[in-house]
């Protein structure tokens, strides 16, 4: 059964880089029937999906911020990672990772970020 494990800052300043990195077992994130997803929640709203790596290393994005984010990978560590620019106080949020099969949902536990000088 693959599992997701977010790392990452958990206090970052305004206006600089977030980085997160998801890491996966029990499976390679180069098998060709995973997308694996960037999720997030901020305070009392909603969840939002930010974009998805897929196994074959190409993206997807949502519009509303795509011009601050990019997803990379490092398939000899099986991680895939999201950075987002010029972070505001409007991007704290609880971040997943995620990845959807057959026989359900995968998430990984989430990782509070906060963006405050």
């Amino acid at each position: 059964q693959v599992q997701l494990q977010e790392s990452g800052p958990g206090l970052v300043k305004p206006s600089q880089t977030l980085s997160l990195t998801c890491t996966v077992s029990g499976d390679s994130i180069t098998n060709n029937i995973y997308a694996w997803s960037w999720i997030r929640q901020p305070p009392g709203k909603g969840l939002e999906w930010m974009g998805v790596i897929r196994y074959d290393g190409t993206t997807s994005i949502s519009p509303s911020l795509k011009s601050r984010t990019s997803f990379s990978r490092d398939t000899s560590k099986n991680q895939f990672s999201l950075h987002l620019s010029a972070v505001t106080p409007e991007d704290t949020a609880v971040y997943y990772c995620a990845t959807k099969l057959g026989s359900g949902d995968y998430w990984g536990q989430g990782t509070q970020v906060t963006v405050s000088s």
